[in-house]
């Protein structure tokens, strides 16, 4: 293979991450192995300042979660300093099993603006950030088997001497309104000051601050909160004593109306070439 192959990815719990990586090692085995996948993950604050820049060798596989339905809006800083200068990429969203509403087109769009060629685009479900009922243990074997199906498909894409140049995806422009939660009387809530606590179990180990994407939980202080939480819950579900939780009454108002309403359905993963 001609292209050197890269990942790029957003992943605070890491379902995101799974699947990027996954497509990456499925076409460099559809190549025979040989090729060395480079990461880049700026899930951690401090991976944002930096500068990253590809060129028309690459083919990235781009990733980001779906933050109520669309591109989180605290990425988009970031993701429009990133350099494509021709290179390739391939468009991922992943999504809690309630719907990637526009976040797949607007993720595209972006990669485009960064000068990236976007060959193809998909749209996979991983356990929903707020809950463990929700997209619960996903990308499952179900899921991964699609994964694998649509980098043989990138990979036929890109064996074609007449690739298409451009592609449609599922979505509206311009991008509807970022989801808002509902409270309890039906009107539109608001948990944005919403902030995780934590019991007595702590046992100050430091992993979420530590995983925190935003910097936000004072490692000297883990109980403290200094900056922005946006509900990606990695301090939840990967503290070891499950000291970390939410109280605001919205938010689990929410989290209780999304389980009861979209977890009976199972979505599947989307994608286009």
């Amino acid at each position: 293979m001609d292209r050197k192959i890269n990942t790029l990815y957003f992943s605070p719990t890491g379902t995101t991450e799974k699947i990027v990586k996954d497509i990456a090692q499925k076409i460099v085995q559809n190549y025979g192995g040989k090729a060395a996948v480079r990461d880049f993950d700026f899930t951690l604050p401090q991976k944002r300042k930096e500068n990253v820049s590809f060129c028309k060798d690459d083919l990235v596989i781009a990733g980001v979660p779906v933050y109520a339905g669309r591109v989180p809006n605290v990425l988009l800083k970031f993701l429009n300093t990133v350099s494509g200068n021709g290179a390739t990429a391939i468009a991922v969203v992943v999504y809690g099993n309630r719907d990637y509403d526009d976040a797949l087109i607007e993720f595209k769009d972006i990669l485009l603006a960064d000068g990236f060629n976007v060959v193809a685009a998909g749209a996979f479900i991983g356990e929903h950030s707020f809950s463990t009922v929700l997209g619960a243990n996903r990308p499952d074997e179900k899921d991964m088997a699609q994964v694998n199906g649509f980098a043989a498909k990138i990979c036929d894409k890109l064996k074609s001497s007449g690739m298409e140049p451009d592609f449609a995806v599922k979505g509206n422009r311009p991008y509807r309104p970022y989801h808002r939660a509902n409270s309890p009387d039906g009107v539109k809530g608001d948990f944005l000051k919403a902030v995780p606590k934590t019991n007595s179990d702590c046992i100050d180990c430091k992993l979420c601050a530590q995983v925190c994407p935003m910097g936000s939980i004072d490692p000297d202080d883990v109980a403290r909160i200094t900056g922005v939480c946006i509900k990606c819950c990695a301090c939840v579900k990967k503290c070891p004593v499950s000291a970390k939780y939410f109280d605001d009454g919205i938010f689990l108002w929410h989290k209780e109306e999304l389980e009861l309403k979209f977890s009976p359905v199972r979505c599947e993963p989307e994608y286009f070439l």
